[in-house]
């Protein structure tokens, strides 16, 4: 059992953890982001398409 509450003790000091967490929130929100920044440039590009088809018409 001291082999367990030193091992407890070791996690609850080590920095990795946290780390691995602040890292996994910002690869969330740079894929959001990135998510947002693609939607909006298809919709841009869509409604640019939409007027150039409609003043060939």
């Amino acid at each position: 059992m001291p082999a367990f509450g030193s091992a407890v003790l070791r996690f609850l000091e080590s920095e990795d953890g946290p780390t691995a967490v602040e890292y996994a929130i910002m690869l969330a929100l740079i894929l959001v982001a990135c998510i947002n920044i693609v939607t909006t440039l298809g919709r841009s590009a869509s409604s640019t398409f939409s007027r150039v088809n409609n003043a060939m018409s």
